[in-house]
């Protein structure tokens, strides 16, 4: 997946469901969910796995992981995009977001769970994200959105009412 860093004056964000097997009447398989996330200009659809995790399972994580960014000004946090069972899965997808202050920064990721040192959690996934870089082991530069605290507070909130 190639993808270009973005410099937006647009700080939107969301990140949602916007194909649900069980709200289409079994149009798609009801093994597949599709999610988007939308960060300034940016936009991307990625499949949902849904063999572990129900569609509300990731909504659900999904909030949570907002809280978490919410509460410190200086914090790690991390969206799921897509999991299957831990227990016999090499790698969870998904998007880690970094807060420093009123900026969020928003990178896309794969967690290897045979790198870890400890049983992967799904409750808390931030745990496993690791420190923010722009630069990978090879020198090349990560893909990296950004957009502001007040605008992942206003997409939370938003949700929340629902």
């Amino acid at each position: 997946m190639t993808q270009t860093s973005t410099i937006s004056r647009n700080n939107r964000f969301a990140i949602e469901v916007i194909g649900d097997p069980a709200s289409e009447g079994g149009v798609s398989s009801p093994s597949e969910a599709a999610g988007k996330i939308t960060v300034g200009d940016f936009s991307e659809s990625f499949p949902m796995d849904l063999s572990f995790w129900t569609v509300g399972d990731y909504s659900r994580s999904w909030e949570r992981a907002l809280r978490e960014l919410e509460a410190s000004k200086n914090s790690t946090s991390c969206l799921i995009s897509s999991i299957t069972d831990p227990e016999t899965a090499n790698f969870i997808f998904c998007w880690p977001i970094y807060r420093e202050g009123e900026d969020v920064y928003v990178q896309n990721s794969i967690i290897f769970l045979d790198g870890l040192e400890e049983n992967f959690n799904p409750q808390e996934p931030w745990r496993y994200v690791e420190a923010r870089s722009l630069v990978d082991e090879d020198g090349n530069q990560i893909s990296e959105w950004s957009t502001t605290i007040s605008q992942v507070r206003r997409f939370r909130e938003s949700i929340g009412s629902q």
